[in-house]
């Protein structure tokens, strides 16, 4: 791994399909699903629409309007919106120096895994 971006502690997570910042590295969680999942997004980089049969909400980048995946609320997560945006990780390019507001809140440690050694 490169970059050590399964679960990093600085830098952003950018749509790959125009460079927009999407997702603070801060809160990137492990949900078990297998999928990058995130709390929260940058404020303003992401936009909710309704799937056309309406089981689920899914996420695109508010510039460029690319499908990043879906996001599901109320599954009991203990991060600081209970919401886990799931993302298709081919959508996601890794800055490791972007910069990240101090006040972005950490997802507690049961839901980081360690990096696995280079």
């Amino acid at each position: 791994m490169q970059y050590n971006t399964k679960y990093p502690s600085q830098g952003a997570y950018a749509c790959v399909g125009c460079g927009q910042p999407l997702y603070y590295a801060k809160q990137k969680f492990s949900s078990g699903c297998g999928w990058p999942a995130f709390y929260d997004g940058v404020p303003g980089a992401i936009e909710e629409r309704p799937d056309a049969d309406g089981s689920r909400v899914e996420i695109v980048c508010s510039k460029c309007k690319g499908h990043l995946g879906h996001v599901f609320k109320g599954e009991g997560f203990p991060t600081p919106t209970d919401s886990r945006h799931c993302v298709n990780g081919i959508c996601l390019s890794y800055e490791p120096s972007a910069a990240q507001p101090a006040d972005v809140a950490e997802v507690p440690a049961e839901l980081r895994l360690p990096e696995i050694p280079a």
